[in-house]
């Protein structure tokens, strides 16, 4: 997956979010999902480059105010994937 940052902008972003580099790469990554609060801040910190539903899988069921939202990916059910 193309990062939608470069590692020294993720760098800079995780040390003023709070928040360990390879915890962001790994979120960013789908590996793990950020935490609700951590996520909207990096949203915010990051300008809007990253956006709360790369860093958390679950997204749509968190803030489904984002769902349809302009950039925002489809949601895919568990039944569609299975």
């Amino acid at each position: 997956m193309d990062q939608p940052i470069t590692p020294k902008e993720r760098a800079e972003l995780a040390e003023k979010c709070g928040v360990n580099d390879q915890y962001l790469y790994q979120c960013l990554s789908g590996r793990r999902d950020m935490d609700a609060t951590q996520a909207a801040l990096c949203e915010r910190d990051s300008g809007g480059r990253l956006r709360r539903w790369m860093l958390r899988r679950d997204w749509h069921v968190t803030w489904p105010e984002l769902v349809g939202a302009e950039g925002a990916p489809a949601i895919v059910s568990q039944q569609q994937a299975a």
